[in-house]
């Protein structure tokens, strides 16, 4: 009977997997912090129980591209055209500083100026799969901060390809200036044949693939695009991940997309786990315990110098303090495709494998704390404090400057958070002749506001000099629509600690998380996937002709069961 043994590699991985997430979770550590560390068990330089590392990366790199695709799929073209500025301006900045930096201080190490922008392009590069995760997970793709990471990631996906054409050269091989520019020719072209038959031919194919009627045959049709857009791209050098995103943006905007991600998600769930723990395979803990000092070295240039040019690429785009804070922390870390420019520099001679090694070893550490330094951001303040002298040279009227027209306002609104919500509440106020003012992060959004004549200021509700020019303590409540989760709860804290007696309306993605901003001070919140399902009865019963009574007891009846009537509900009529 024939044996397998990379089944058994897979069984070890997976029951690790599960042995370790279980245990760390009771610290209170990310999912992923337990897949990487299971892989660091696993791996060669500790108990070397996985043997077969070539099938288990085939393994992860498919795990990769599914999870890029069900991220694209959260995007649709249209949503992804809306940061285009920002994939442009906030990708060059980040990449551009980074590269610079590193190229300077390996030559401050009598490194060769090739060896140097070869670093600088391996070091540049941020794990698009460990943060887009992290961010989604959180909720916070949306949040300004969430949209900063994103078009830098984007952006650092794209440079891959110049990268990779010219780190040959830079190793005194390969082709000249006209071959690489014919290939970087060659992967624009790919990436428009992607985006046009993703756009016209796409919802075409899943329509006829719908009308099988069948739940396996739609997945093998969906799986069977994202390998094919994968496939195209790296035709052209792309990486197979960025066909894979494209091909979900553009089934975002189609009338599979919601299906198509439902479908995946436990797929996806699996094999990029497996991606995870492969990460911690690559771990060589001999190098840390050997080179202990380089090591930290290199892991603190990576958190702290990475993290700073981040944080400074993203308040010179005129991002308040705390975005800037927090897409620092974000982007601080090496990333996956850094191993990919590592190892074929290598290949070509452009490093050793002892520089190869002391290269992964802090590059995998980084990777493996993301999760905590991700969650621990929001609740470090002093980057923020640090980074407020900055905001004066953003060019954008401040709520922490005095204007006269907000000198005597009182009971007035103040909506904090001008996205379609907060635009749609404000042009309710206007039109009802109801004072109000608002309060927005994104610096251009501000702008546009002041140009209609809207009193809207640019600011952080937490900064007591904005309360106070704002009148808050004058108000007759203050409305809380931003997209942050962790934002929306230390904001609630400091306003009820700050004003005790003023009412505080909150708005959250989940039912779960109502109680903790009730218990932060909240007067009331309203929970989006509680009100999306009231109105979704309630269209359903007028459409199927039904007593409307009837369903709007079944609501109140539930909202009393959980603990919602709480005075101030909705009446839907």
């Amino acid at each position: 009977m024939h044996t397998f043994p990379f089944v058994a590699d897979l069984t070890l991985l997976l029951v690790a997997a599960v042995v370790v997430v279980t245990v760390l979770s009771r610290l209170r550590l990310p999912a992923v912090t337990g897949l990487l560390v299971a892989g660091v068990l696993l791996g060669p330089s500790v108990l070397g129980l996985v043997k077969d590392h070539q099938r288990v990366e085939l393994l992860a790199e498919v795990g990769v591209v599914l999870l890029l695709f069900t991220i694209g799929l959260e995007f649709s073209l249209t949503r992804l055209q809306k940061i285009g500025r920002l994939v442009a301006i906030a990708g060059l900045l980040q990449v551009g500083l980074t590269i610079a930096a590193t190229f300077a201080v390996c030559h401050w190490l009598g490194l060769p100026w090739r060896q140097g922008l070869f670093f600088g392009f391996v070091v540049s590069l941020s794990s698009t799969a460990l943060v887009l995760r992290g961010l989604s997970e959180r909720g916070e793709l949306d949040a300004p901060h969430g949209r900063f990471i994103v078009g830098a990631l984007i952006f650092q996906d794209l440079c891959v390809v110049p990268m990779v054409l010219l780190t040959p050269m830079l190793a005194g091989q390969g082709g000249g200036t006209l071959e690489v520019a014919l290939a970087l020719g060659k992967a624009v072209a790919v990436v428009v044949v992607v985006l046009g038959l993703g756009r016209f031919v796409l919802p075409k194919l899943l329509q006829a693939v719908d009308a099988v009627r069948s739940r396996e045959v739609f997945l093998l049709g969906v799986l069977g695009v994202c390998a094919a857009m994968a496939w195209l791209t790296s035709l052209a050098g792309l990486s197979l991940a960025l066909g894979a995103f494209l091909a979900g943006v553009v089934l975002a905007d189609s009338d599979y997309g919601e299906r198509a991600l439902t479908d995946v998600l436990p797929v996806r769930d699996v094999l990029a786990s497996v991606f995870f723990i492969s990460l911690g395979l690559l771990f060589d803990i001999r190098v840390v315990l050997e080179r202990p000092l380089a090591v930290a070295g290199i892991l603190f240039g990576l958190l702290a110098g990475k993290g700073l040019i981040a944080t400074l690429s993203a308040a010179s785009m005129r991002f308040p303090a705390r975005a800037a804070w927090l897409a620092g922390a974000g982007l601080a870390q090496f990333g996956e495709f850094g191993f990919v420019l590592l190892r074929q520099g290598h290949s070509l001679g452009l490093c050793d494998t002892e520089t190869l090694q002391l290269v992964l070893a802090p590059g995998v550490l980084s990777m493996i704390l993301t999760p905590l330094v991700i969650g621990l951001a929001p609740r470090i303040t002093a980057g923020e404090k640090l980074l407020a002298p900055l905001e004066r040279l953003l060019g954008v009227t401040g709520a922490d400057e005095a204007a006269p027209e907000l000198a005597e306002r009182s009971d007035h609104i103040v909506v904090v958070g001008l996205g379609t919500a907060g635009e749609l509440l404000a042009r309710s106020l206007q039109t009802a002749e109801v004072p109000w003012v608002g309060l927005e992060l994104n610096a251009a959004r501000v702008e546009m506001a002041r140009g209609r004549g809207a009193p809207v200021y640019y600011g952080d509700i937490t900064s007591a000099e904005a309360r106070h020019h704002l009148g808050v303590a004058r108000a007759k409540a203050v409305v809380l629509l931003i997209n942050d989760p962790s934002a929306a709860m230390r904001t609630t804290a400091v306003l009820r600690a700050a004003h005790p007696h003023l009412r505080i309306i909150v708005r959250c993605k989940y039912f779960l998380d109502r109680a903790e901003l009730q218990r932060r001070g909240a007067d009331h919140v309203i929970v989006e996937e509680w009100e999306a399902g009231v109105q979704t009865v309630l269209s359903l019963h007028r459409w199927l002709g039904t007593d409307e009574a009837v369903a709007r007891n079944c609501v109140q009846q539930a909202r009393q069961r959980l603990g919602m009537d709480d005075g101030h509900s909705v009446k839907y009529s």
